[in-house]
C-alpha cells in the first residue's frame, strides 16, 4: 500500500507537531523550509529549503505531493492558484486562505454573512483615521495593516491621529478598527473536511502577555453554555462559508455587554490549540493532517475536565533541558512540548500542558513548570 505524501510549507513548530501527528498513521510528510535549521526541517526526513514566495520553488516541490498544507498564512495567493490550475490539491485553498491572509478582505466577508465583528473600515491616511474614531466613540483606535501581522505585530493602538503615522510607512492598505471593550479574549477551534464533516473544540480561554498568547484554559472557565455553543456554531458556519479545509481557529473578544466578536482567523494548526495534544481525544494537528486528506475525522472531546497550556518563552536561561529533573520530578503527569528553537528572550521555544479535575490545581502547576523552563522560577 502506498501511503500519501503530505507537502508542508513552512518550517516552524506547527509543521513539526503536524508531522508527529503523522507518524503514527503512516503518513509522509516532504517540507518545505527556509534553512535546514527550522524547527520542523529537524525532524522530518524530506525536507527542501527555499523560498516559498518563488512559484518555481513552489511547483518544484509540489511534485510528488498529493496535497500541499502550511504552517502559515504567507504564501501568495496568485501561487496557490497557479498550483491548483496545475492539479495540486492546495488545503486550505486561496479563495479560503486569502481571508487569513487579508485583515480586510476578511472583514468584508464576514461582514457579508452576518458574522458580528468590532467596528471597522480600511482607512487612507491618519486624518482618516480621526475621521473613524469622530464616527464612533472617538480614541483610542486599533490600527492594523492588512498583511503580514502576527503575534502583536502589525498592530498598533493609537490615541490621537499624530500617533497613526507609523502604520502607513508599510506601504499597504491599513484596518482601522474600535477598540473593544472586552472582559476576555477566547477561541473557537474547528476543523472542516472537503466532503464538508467538520468538528468543534471545546471554547477556550487564551490570555495575552505583550500580544503574545501565554496561557490557555480549556474549556474557557464561566462561560455560559448558550454563548459558548453560540462561539462553535459561529466559527462552524465560517469554515463552512469560506470553504476551509483544515483546521480553523477563530480568535474572539467577550464583550462586557455578552456578546462574541471576531477578532482573527488563523487557517492553520494554532496556538489556541496546543491543548488538544494531551487535553484532547484527537489532537487539532491529527485531525488537521485528517482533514487535508479527507480521511474521517477524530474526536475533539476533551479528556479531562481541564487542560491549560503555557507558552516555554526564552529568557535568559538558555539550559532548559537541566530544568527537566525538577519539573518532571515534581509533576509526572505534566507534558513537555519543545520545538527545537535556539533561546530568545521573548521568543516561543515550547509549551507545557497540564490537566486534571481542579482548575486551580492544573493552572498553578503549568506555570511553575513554564516558569522553572524559563528560569524565572528556581524553586
Amino acid at each position: 500500500m502506498t501511503f500519501p505524501v503530505v507537502g508542508m510549507v513552512g518550517g516552524g513548530q506547527l509543521a513539526r507537531m503536524t508531522h508527529e501527528a503523522g507518524i503514527p498513521l503512516g503518513i509522509r510528510f516532504k517540507l518545505l523550509s527556509d534553512t535546514p535549521q527550522d524547527s520542523a526541517a529537524q525532524v522530518v526526513s524530506e525536507v527542501v529549503v527555499g523560498d516559498y514566495r518563488d512559484l518555481d520553488t513552489l511547483r518544484d516541490f509540489a511534485r510528488g505531493c498529493d496535497v500541499i498544507t502550511f504552517d502559515h498564512e504567507h504564501v501568495p495567493t496568485e501561487h496557490l492558484r497557479a498550483l491548483e490550475a496545475d492539479g495540486i490539491p492546495v488545503r486550505p485553498g486561496p479563495d479560503a486562505l486569502v481571508h487569513a491572509q487579508d485583515k480586510g478582505v476578511m472583514r468584508a466577508r464576514l461582514d457579508a454573512i452576518g458574522v458580528p465583528c468590532p467596528r471597522h473600515r480600511i482607512v487612507a491616511d491618519p486624518a482618516d483615521v480621526a475621521a473613524f474614531a469622530a464616527e464612533g466613540e472617538g480614541f483610542p483606535v486599533v490600527l492594523k495593516t492588512v498583511r503580514g501581522g502576527y503575534d502583536g505585530k502589525g498592530v498598533w493602538v493609537v490615541d490621537s491621529a499624530e500617533e497613526a503615522a507609523e502604520p502607513f510607512r508599510a506601504g499597504v492598505p491599513v484596518l482601522a478598527e474600535e477598540k473593544v471593550d472586552y472582559v476576555r479574549e477566547l477561541a473557537a477551534n474547528v476543523v472542516r473536511s472537503p466532503h464538508g464533516q467538520a468538528v468543534a473544540y471545546p471554547v477556550v480561554e487564551s490570555r495575552q502577555v505583550a500580544g503574545v498568547c501565554d496561557t490557555v484554559i480549556a474549556p474557557a472557565p464561566d462561560l455560559d453554555e448558550a454563548l459558548a455553543l453560540k462561539a462553535e456554531e459561529m466559527a462552524l458556519t465560517i469554515a463552512k462559508e469560506l470553504g476551509v479545509v483544515g483546521h480553523l481557529a477563530v480568535e474572539l473578544f467577550q464583550t462586557r455587554d455578552g456578546r462574541i466578536l471576531v477578532n482573527e482567523l488563523a487557517m492553520r494548526p494554532h496556538n489556541s490549540g496546543h491543548w488538544t495534544q494531551d487535553g484532547a481525544i484527537t489532537s487539532q494537528f491529527a485531525n488537521h493532517v485528517r482533514a487535508v486528506l479527507d480521511l474521517p475525522l477524530g474526536d475533539p472531546r476533551p479528556r479531562a475536565p481541564w487542560t491549560v497550556m503555557v507558552n516555554v518563552l526564552g529568557g535568559d536561561y538558555p539550559d532548559m533541558y537541566s530544568a527537566y529533573l525538577h519539573c518532571m520530578a515534581r509533576d509526572p503527569q505534566l507534558k513537555i512540548h519543545m520545538y527545537g528553537k535556539d533561546v530568545k528572550p521573548g521568543r516561543k521555544v515550547g509549551h507545557v500542558n497540564t490537566y486534571g479535575d481542579d482548575l486551580d490545581d492544573v493552572l498553578e502547576r503549568a506555570r511553575h513548570a513554564a516558569g522553572y523552563l524559563r528560569g524565572t522560577i528556581t524553586e
